[in-house]
Order: structure tokens, then C-alpha cells, then sequence
């Protein structure tokens, strides 16, 4: 049965209840997961603004997604604490806080001290609204209930790189942290009205506190050594001790909850092998979508010399095609398999990545935006059937730690997805700078034409002959950059690409698997 209160509001507003309180929820996640992408686009304009590199500029995305993660397990904690209710708009308010600290943040400390505290908010809302919207429904009809959760969790990544082009082109890139506010002003008062839970205190439960910190220390030293690995040297003493703290931390926290009778990431969840395997696909899930939604915007522009609003915008005709679709992609999800839909989302997430792997520098932008719009299929088809297969797997008790292990597994795996892509990068385009430096020989008729044209049209320029040669020389180094630059963001692609494949192995087993206990139908 659901609960009292869902159980007055259904009297008071009729089975309409179920979409006002979708409504309400998924406005305010998509405030928050906006937020998450939003900044891509201006990556190369905080590069510029603070004179760092990338491997600095990307925590700016990295933190938010990494606090995302560790605040996805006080989701249950904070509405069994305050209700859902007033869990729902603090969550809001403490978001708020946080653009306000981004908006006027002096240094990149203190942006990326804006951005975890905003990163807080979107994950802690995402585990709440999910259950919340699977409880309201109907088991017949969650498969299109949770492909409308999906939409929004998908469209908001998609829109946030346009709404910071347009904002970055037309005002600055600081501004870009205002867009979400509006949506986020909208949800608390929907919250308000619809959320259930009465707006009282009482005696907080107990939470895992221990477990939550070292959870913490362990994201932040594992992820700092990944993302500082270029940096500091992968075999230096400093990248050592981050890591062997962060392993200690994740291991100690891992003990902990086997042994804890209440404990933060309820481990035996994954004995249903239905559920392990819808986590698995999640969490590849979390690092092709997070991936992909940071890599493009920075392509683009970097390669492809795009305007920020114009590559916001190459993700356009994606995002159409996920909100007319998602009706569609809700049917199919109760009307077929679930491992079959994943393996054909996958298949086309894949396929997409793969075809951006062959863009370059004259790639036009319909051709970018189609290979985008074949990646984003596949990704509408693969979050409603994970999330409606994995929670048909549990008992309804388990539900609340179900959607949170899930929620988890996925942003973490988005969390990794940014630091380990940039790393990848980072390294391939030294790489092939190295390879193509060493092919610019004398004997090399490539580029001894390109060195006399280039001389020529000095010389015609006026230039004098003494710096004919240095000037040659300094213009080919910068095409040897260039290129190898191009080079490192296409094998990026194929990197997302080779996750999506090898994500159809627990995909497969997806189908293969059935769940131990019996399914979870509640619902009016």
C-alpha cells in the first residue's frame, strides 16, 4: 500500500496526483543535473580566466559529480529525518547557496568549493524523486514512469551545454550558474504543494557517519590521484600516498558496511544477479553519458574552432529527439525485455561514439549533430530499462537502498568516466605530438613544401629572410599540435566507444538472470 500521506494527496487530487508530483520532482532534479553540464562549454573560458590547464579546469566538473556521488546515500537519510517534504526544498535552498558561491567565486578554490556544494544538492535529490515517482505508479505502468524520470535526467545534460553557450556568448561565463534557478524556484514551490511528508523536526536517525567520511576521503584521494596523475608523475611519492590512502579509506568503508546491520551501500543487494547486472550497465552508463556530455562541447571548440553557443547547440536535435521519443521509449520498456533494449541502447551509444571517433577539423556540424543524435538513442532506450529492471528486482523494502545504490553506481561511474578520459586524452595527444614530431625530417616532402610555402608568403609578406625559417618552423609546431590534439580526442571517443561494448556482457547476463525475491508492485 502507499503511505498515508501519498494516500490523502491521492484523495484530495485524484489519480492526476501522480504526474503533479513527477512534475514536482523531476523539475527540481533537472535544476540540479543542469547544473552537472552546464559548464563544459565554458571549460576553455575558465582555462582562460584563471590561466590553468585542463587537467585543473575539469574539476570544476569532476567535484560536482564526485560530491553527486557520496550525496546520492543521504538521500534515505534526509527524508527519513526531515520527510520527504522538507527534505525535498532544504535540498533546494542548500543548492542555491551553493551558485551563489560559484557565481562570485574569487579563485578556483573557491568555484570548485561552489560546485561540490551545488554537486551535494543534485545527488541527494535524485535517489528521493526516483522512488518516490516508481512508489506512485502502478507496476504496469512504471516502465513509463521511469522513462519520464529518465528524460529529464537525460535532457538536462543535453540542454545544459546549449544554455551556457548562449549565456557565455551573450554575457560571461559566470553567469551560466544563474540558468537553473528559475526551474529550481518552480520545483520548491511544486514541493511544496505536492511533495508528501508533514514540515515537522523530530529525533534524527541514526546515519553511518564513519562510513560516509572514509566513502568521502576515498573519492576525493582517488580521484585526485587519477585526474593529478600527468601532473605529478604516476610513479611519484606524492601520487602514491593519494593513493594508498584512497584504497585504505575504500576498503575500511567496504568492511564496515558488511559488517553494519544499517549500513550506507547495502552490499547483499548484489546476491540478485538481476540487480548486480542492472548496476554494472549503469555504472559503464554513468561513464560514456558523462564522458560524452564533456568531451563534445571541448572538441568542438578546441578543434572545430565553434563558438560556445554553437556547440551548446549541437546537442539540439539530440535532445528533441529524447523528449518526443520518451513515450515511446517508455511503452517499449514494459512491452519488451529489458536486457533486449539495453543491448540495442548500448549498441547505438556505441555506434554513435564510434562515428565521432573520425570526426576532425572538417567535420560539418549536421554531421557531428547526427552522429550525437545515434549516441543519444541509444542512451533514452538504455536508463528506463536499467532503472525499471533493477527495481522489478527488489522487494519493496528494498527500494529506497536500491535506488540509491543505483544512483550511485551511475554517478560514480560518471565521476571516473571525466577524470579517467581527461588522463587518457592527456596522454594520447602526447603521444601522437611525440610520433608526428619525430616524422619531421629533411627528408620528409610533406612538410619541406609546407615549409617553402609558408617561407613564400612571409616573403611576400614583407617579412625578412632571416625569420623565413623560425617562422616556418614555429607554424609547423603549431599544426603538429593541432593535429596531435585532434588525434587525442578521437581516441577518446573510441575509449567511451570500447566501454559501451564491453557494457553488452553484463547486459546479456541482464536477461539471463532472475531476481530472488518476488517483484516490487506497489502502486495505486
Amino acid at each position: 500500500m502507499i503511505s498515508g500521506d501519498v494516500d490523502a494527496l491521492f484523495e484530495r487530487y485524484g489519480p492526476s496526483y501522480r504526474w503533479f508530483v513527477t512534475l514536482a520532482g523531476v523539475t527540481g532534479a533537472v535544476a540540479m543535473i543542469l547544473s552537472a553540464t552546464i559548464v563544459n562549454v565554458a571549460v576553455p573560458s575558465v582555462m582562460g580566466a584563471y590561466g590553468i590547464g585542463q587537467d585543473r579546469a575539469q574539476w570544476i566538473a569532476t567535484a560536482f559529480i564526485a560530491t553527486m556521488v557520496a550525496s546520492q546515500l543521504l538521500s534515505a537519510w534526509l527524508a527519513n529525518s526531515l520527510g520527504e517534504k522538507l527534505a525535498f526544498l532544504v535540498i533546494n535552498v542548500i543548492f542555491l547557496v551553493g551558485t551563489a558561491i560559484t557565481i562570485t567565486a574569487a579563485n578556483l578554490e573557491i568555484l570548485i568549493l561552489g560546485r561540490v556544494i551545488q554537486g551535494f544538492s543534485a545527488g541527494a535529490i535524485q535517489p528521493m524523486v526516483m522512488a518516490l515517482i516508481f512508489r506512485v505508479f502502478p507496476a504496469q505502468r512504471r516502465g513509463l514512469a521511469m522513462g519520464v524520470y529518465g528524460m529529464g535526467i537525460q535532457i538536462a545534460p543535453m540542454l545544459g551545454p546549449m544554455f551556457g553557450g548562449i549565456v557565455i556568448d551573450a554575457v560571461s561565463w559566470r553567469q551560466i550558474f544563474l540558468v537553473p534557478v528559475p526551474l529550481c524556484l518552480i520545483s520548491m514551490t511544486l514541493g511544496f504543494i505536492f511533495m508528501p511528508g508533514k514540515l515537522k523536526f523530530g529525533k534524527l536517525p541514526h546515519f553511518d557517519w564513519s562510513g560516509f567520511i572514509l566513502l568521502c576521503t576515498a573519492l576525493l584521494f582517488l580521484l585526485s590521484a587519477g585526474a593529478n596523475g600527468q601532473r605529478y608523475g604516476w610513479f611519484s611519492d606524492t601520487l602514491l600516498l593519494m593513493l594508498i590512502t584512497g584504497l585504505s579509506a575504500a576498503t575500511w568503508f567496504v568492511i564496515l558496511q558488511l559488517r553494519s546491520s544499517t549500513p550506507l551501500l547495502d552490499f547483499s543487494l548484489f546476491r540478485n544477479a538481476q540487480f548486480a547486472s542492472a548496476v554494472l550497465v549503469s555504472f559503464v552508463f554513468g561513464i560514456g553519458n558523462f564522458a560524452s556530455n564533456y568531451i563534445i562541447p571541448i572538441f568542438v571548440q578546441e578543434v572545430q574552432g565553434f563558438s560556445a553557443s554553437l556547440a551548446g547547440f549541437l546537442l539540439v536535435p539530440a535532445g528533441i529527439l529524447v523528449i518526443s521519443g520518451t513515450p515511446l521509449f517508455g511503452r517499449l520498456v514494459d512491452r519488451f525485455p529489458a536486457h533486449i533494449m539495453v543491448m540495442v541502447g548500448v549498441s547505438l551509444f556505441a555506434l554513435g561514439n564510434y562515428l565521432m571517433s573520425g570526426a576532425d577539423v572538417n567535420t560539418s556540424f549536421w554531421t557531428l549533430s547526427l552522429f550525437i543524435v545515434v549516441a543519444r538513442s541509444g542512451m533514452a532506450l538504455i536508463m528506463p530499462s536499467v532503472n525499471a529492471a533493477a527495481l522489478r528486482a527488489l522487494t519493496p523494502e528494498q527500494l529506497n537502498q536500491g535506488s540509491g545504490t543505483m544512483n550511485f553506481c551511475r554517478q560514480f561511474g560518471g565521476s571516473c568516466g571525466i577524470a579517467s578520459l581527461v588522463v587518457f586524452m592527456e596522454q594520447r595527444t602526447q603521444f601522437h605530438g611525440e610520433a608526428l614530431t619525430a616524422t619531421q625530417t629533411a627528408a620528409n616532402p610533406a612538410s619541406r613544401e609546407l615549409l617553402d610555402q609558408v617561407a613564400g608568403i612571409m616573403n611576400e609578406a614583407g617579412v625578412p629572410a632571416a625569420l623565413h625559417e623560425p617562422g616556418a618552423l614555429h607554424y609547423l609546431g603549431q599544426v603538429i599540435e593541432a593535429q596531435a590534439a585532434t588525434l587525442g580526442y578521437q581516441d577518446g571517443f573510441v575509449m567511451i566507444t570500447v566501454m559501451f561494448v564491453l557494457t553488452l556482457i553484463p547486459a546479456w547476463i541482464l536477461g539471463r538472470a532472475k531476481p530472488k525475491g518476488p517483484p516490487s508492485d506497489k502502486g495505486g
